[in-house]
């Protein structure tokens, strides 16, 4: 399997090429040269394979020749060894027609995990085949960095440099990554928004002498790796619905893109999804898009679901490729455009494709206190805000057939604990191998929205872990 950028103009790499080079060089994002699709007997022959195995057997086509289906399958198993639950991702009944998958098992209590325990398996297997060591760059709005720390953190061929917007996380959030004590770990609180820290990442990779130097690569869903090992659990639950036999939907909230375009790449590889649905906060550019085909970025705002606190999500320019039939040209003039001018002209035709597929809604914080309130009065089921946004759009989906919905639960509870409690009267507690979190010396250090600035901070983490 080649990637090629949706940009067009960087070199084609394989699986283990792109995993190392998150960002492609002309600033597009790596995608498959072709999709790997499954006839229904195939899809039917993964039913009831533990989660590792099941993992293993979808990833592999995007992997290649670069990792053996038996390697693979041995990272998968020690990558989801871990987690808190026997099915890593169990599924619970809400009501007749909606379901909830449960992604927030492992070590940081998010859906990030999924992903980034596997990444971590991956990027230690690759690096010593080469013997090669990298510098992992990355931006979070909550979750991807605590996710990613975990992964990372004291494995001697990586060094980590997260950046979060200062004041814009949960404080379970904060301190799941400034309390790691290991020395390959660096903590950025960048002033300013998620988006400011995203292009920050974006700037590190365009400066191709400091992308040399450091040996630059991301954990971000930029990173196409991160895309298909979130596939897995789409598969999973679809499996467990009775696809292929029977269509499914699902309700995914998002920010990034990332999350639902995994589910849009399991449609594509055919897995009988029926509608993609979006949950989005206040932060509603994705749901405006869907439905008047206004692509407008406004100033991020603060919520109670700060991990979807985004204007510029990335993984749309993936979906994008595909809207405009994967011509690079077309789509690096309307990144460029958004980018010079916030505003995205999508082409009616490719609108009306997105549309045929995928459905949003919004909801203010009110309304998100009133849908965790109204989850729990109605089903018992304690929800995050981001969880309960997308349940909410899943209970509110028009779909032009009847097929079980199933929301992505994202994050557990106790990661928000005083939106859950304001809504419900309820406080959730933090898992016991968490309990150190609100005592835990942290450790971070603060940076102005400021390229050359956060340059040289990490010029200087990494050469002093070269010391060590």
């Amino acid at each position: 399997m080649r990637y090629f950028s949706t940009r067009g103009q960087a070199e084609p790499r394989d699986f283990g090429g792109v995993l190392l080079a998150g960002l492609a060089e002309d600033g597009g994002l790596f995608m498959p040269e072709s999709w790997p699709e499954r006839s229904a007997a195939e899809w039917r022959a993964l039913r009831d394979l533990p989660y590792a195995e099941l993992a293993a057997q979808v990833m592999h086509p995007f992997v290649g020749e670069t990792i053996s289906l038996d390697v693979l399958r041995g990272l998968c198993e020690r990558a989801y060894a871990g987690f808190n639950h026997p099915a890593r991702v169990p599924m619970v009944q809400l009501d007749s027609g909606l379901w909830v998958q449960e992604l927030f098992h492992g070590p940081t209590l998010a859906f990030k995990d999924m992903a980034l325990q596997l990444l971590g398996q991956l990027f230690e297997h690759v690096l010593t085949e080469r013997n090669e060591t990298v510098t992992i760059v990355g931006a979070t709005s909550g979750d991807t960095g605590s996710a990613a720390i975990e992964a990372c953190r004291d494995r001697s061929r990586i060094k980590i440099a997260i950046l979060h917007p200062e004041g814009r996380t949960s404080e379970v959030q904060r301190r799941q990554m400034t309390t790691v004590d290991a020395s390959n770990v660096f903590n950025i609180a960048v002033d300013g928004t998620f988006d400011d820290c995203q292009d920050m990442v974006k700037g590190l990779f365009a400066d191709t002498a400091f992308r040399g130097d450091m040996k630059l690569t991301a954990v971000n869903s930029i990173n196409w790796a991160r895309i298909a090992a979130q596939i897995p659990y789409y598969v999973a639950a679809a499996l467990a619905m009775g696809a292929p036999d029977r269509e499914v939907a699902f309700a995914v909230p998002t920010g990034n893109f990332g999350n639902v375009l995994a589910a849009w790449a399991a449609r594509r590889m055919g897995l009988p999804v029926s509608k993609l649905i979006i949950g989005s906060n206040r932060n509603d550019i994705l749901t405006r898009f869907l439905a008047a085909n206004d692509m407008t970025a406004k100033g991020v705002a603060p919520s109670l679901s700060p991990s979807m606190d985004i204007q510029v999500s990335s993984n749309f320019e993936r979906l994008l490729f595909e809207l405009v039939d994967r011509d690079p040209t077309v789509t690096a003039q309307l990144m460029q455009d958004f980018r010079k001018t916030g505003h995205m002209p999508v082409p009616d035709a490719a609108w009306k494709k997105a549309t045929a597929l995928f459905q949003g809604l919004a909801l203010s914080d009110a309304e998100t206190s009133a849908a965790i309130r109204q989850i729990h009065d109605t089903t018992g089921y304690l929800a995050d805000p981001h969880s309960a946004i997308g349940i909410a759009a899943g209970q509110a989906a028009k779909l032009p057939a009847p097929a079980p919905v199933i929301a992505m639960a994202t994050a557990h509870p106790a990661k928000f604990p005083d939106a859950v409690e304001a809504a419900t009267g309820i406080r959730p507690s933090l898992p016991p191998h968490l309990a150190h979190l609100m005592t835990g010396e942290e450790r971070l250090t603060r940076a102005p929205n400021d390229l050359a600035s956060v340059e040289s901070l990490i010029r200087a983490f990494v050469g002093r872990n070269d010391q060590l």
